[in-house]
């Protein structure tokens, strides 16, 4: 391996501790391509895209954002310049896709799981929706494509890219004596996720099969906005990677993992993870136990422990739960109508007094309570929404989640802090 690294990682708790979290993520920048070996490259980006050499040509693994690509092409050329007989996708998200149009040749096959059009069709149905919510945690990115976008607008994609081959279940071929399979991971991000596999070195570039971070628990509901994803399609997913047992796995962001032994250890800690949470949420369901309890108190045991960076477990509980019995909890007639608590927020405030339901969320923050407290502060600020100390109540609630949260999962601390700065500006606004 010629990517080099200072961190010694031997185990499974190694890997999740030393594994980068996005905080400080940027987007393609690079002034060259990263060498993995002597014919695998890599760009790092939002998402990161890989080539692959052959006395044929090369093949693209994945090509970023569609501004990203001009990165990733330069990079690239720079390695090789080409042909490029293929490129290969390992889902339709526009992180792995949007750049297609600028490595794609007269003759270049681009080659994709079958279920690729209808990922992008969805992506299509909601794309405005989820670009007004993904700006929360991707402000830099987006601006920065936005800007891009005035000066090369040919680097975005103006139509869906189609695929020239698409597959069921696997696809092989063979380039310059190189062996190629890809195979259907369903069980991924999205329901056309599928890893490209290199037999004769033992190598796996999975993508986001498994997310972003690995191991981390799979985020089977995504806060930005997407389908819900389920867990028996991610245990088979497992099973079948797991089946090839990899030498070096190569995700889609990040560092690749070297080890069969710690890939495999990897795998068995995440199925254990998740088969815990699903029968434990389950067994809750059956006896009675309500959503949000089993939200609070299902926890895996330490023999299954991992990271929480990206999925969190109390958020795959409820995921887990509505997959199973829908939107409807049966505990309140209200929920079967569209009129909700918060609407009747503001005359609560002025029964009780909106300076006594600051005060009582104040006492709640006090004994180590932000959620009850966060509640209040909504209840005074629907009544007031420039009550300067139901304001500051609502912004010390959420530095008290954020403290309580150790910065560890990167949804939840993108919404709070982006909470924070909105309740700041209200209060510098209000002065």
């Amino acid at each position: 391996m010629q990517l080099s690294t200072d961190r010694q990682i031997k185990t499974v708790d190694d890997l999740i501790a030393n594994r980068p979290g996005f905080e400080n993520m940027e987007t393609a920048q690079q002034d060259q391509a990263i060498a993995i070996n002597d014919f695998i490259y890599m760009s790092q980006g939002t998402s990161n895209s890989y080539m692959v050499l052959t006395t044929q040509g090369r093949v693209i693994i994945n090509t970023g954002l569609g501004f990203e690509a001009l990165t990733h092409k330069q990079v690239f050329d720079a390695v090789h310049p080409g042909p490029t007989p293929y490129i290969l996708l390992t889902q339709g998200h526009v992180d792995h896709l949007g750049g297609v149009g600028q490595f794609r040749e007269s003759g270049t096959q681009l080659v994709a799981q079958a279920n690729n059009a209808s990922c992008q069709h969805d992506d299509a149905r909601i794309r405005d929706i989820r670009i007004s919510q993904a700006f929360i945690w991707f402000q830099k990115t987006l601006e920065k494509g936005l800007a891009l976008a005035e000066e090369h607008p040919e680097v975005f994609v103006q139509d869906e890219p189609v695929p020239d081959i698409l597959f069921e279940d696997s696809y092989q071929f063979t380039l310059g004596g190189m062996e190629f399979e890809l195979l259907a991971c369903p069980g991924g991000e999205t329901v056309d996720s599928c890893v490209v596999w290199l037999p004769q070195h033992k190598i796996l570039f999975s993508g986001n099969t498994f997310g972003p971070l690995f191991p981390h628990f799979p985020n089977i509901n995504t806060v930005r906005g997407d389908k819900y994803r389920y867990l028996n399609p991610y245990l088979d997913t497992l099973a079948r990677i797991r089946s090839l047992e990899p030498d070096i796995m190569i995700t889609g962001h990040f560092e690749p993992i070297v080890g069969k032994a710690l890939i495999r250890e990897s795998l068995s800690r995440l199925e254990g993870a998740v088969q815990y949470v699903h029968s434990e949420t389950l067994k809750g369901m059956n006896a009675g136990v309500d959503i949000y309890t089993l939200m609070r108190d299902i926890r895996i045991p330490e023999q299954y422990r991992v990271g929480e960076g990206y999925g969190k477990i109390s958020w795959a509980v409820r995921t887990i739960w509505e997959s199973y019995m829908g939107w409807f909890k049966a505990q309140s007639t209200t929920e079967l109508y569209p009129t909700q608590s918060r609407d009747i927020y503001a005359e609560l405030a002025e029964l009780a007094g909106i300076e006594r339901v600051v005060n009582l969320g104040s006492s709640k923050l006090t004994v180590d309570n932000p959620e009850a407290a966060l509640h209040l502060a909504e209840v005074a600020l629907a009544k007031d929404p420039l009550h300067k100390d139901a304001l500051q109540l609502a912004l010390n609630t959420h530095y008290a989640l954020l403290d309580r949260s150790k910065s560890t999962n990167f949804w939840e601390t993108g919404w709070l802090k982006y909470q924070i700065e909105q309740l700041e500006q209200r209060i510098n606004s209000s002065s």
